[in-house]
């Protein structure tokens, strides 16, 4: 290998090790406020507006979701239901349960395996596997949300759909009480 290419790869290997330490973490949100409780934020109706882009933040759909959340002891139940801008209707039920060390787990019918959660401060991260259909095929993606609790009424989430480590398209979603 010439000077060049080991000085090339030295740089690139240096590039992907800062890079993949640039993530953010569930603690840096440790002291935002208000404080998110997912379960007192969910518990009753609301209502969630979402756009989903792709690689090239081109808007590929949009969508409303009515929410109802029932919580019964360590369980939040969330009733969804979702209208996207091409008329179709999609119905997602979340038993999302919390552990005794304050993380989350949660099934839903369309999502595969078991969804992990952890919260801190006004933040929430959640982390899931479903497949996606699009354009005729069906895609097995993986969903990490951050869940942004704005004020009393409002709550933020931009979520990354990634394929094998890389981001294919980014969800973001207003949800209000």
């Amino acid at each position: 290998m010439t000077v060049f290419r080991q000085g090339f790869f030295a740089l690139l290997m240096g590039c992907i090790v800062v890079l993949s330490g640039c993530k953010a973490n569930i603690e840096d949100y440790a002291q935002a406020q208000p404080k998110l409780d997912i379960f007192t934020w969910f518990a009753g109706d609301s209502v969630a507006y979402g756009m989903v882009q792709d690689h090239s933040n081109k808007q590929t759909r949009r969508f409303t979701v009515k929410i109802r959340g029932d919580v019964a002891g360590d369980t939040l139940t969330l009733h969804e239901d979702f209208v996207y801008d091409d008329g179709e209707k999609q119905t997602r039920v979340w038993h999302i349960r919390k552990l005794a060390d304050g993380s989350y787990t949660g099934t839903a019918g369309d999502i595969i395996g078991t969804a992990t959660g952890h919260s801190a401060g006004n933040a929430f991260n959640w982390k899931y596997v479903m497949d996606v259909k699009s354009g005729g095929s069906t895609y097995r993606l993986t969903f990490d949300d951050w869940i942004y609790q704005q004020d009393e009424q409002h709550l933020f989430n931009v979520t990354s759909l990634t394929k094998f480590g890389v981001e294919v398209a980014r969800m973001s979603i207003f949800f209000e009480k």
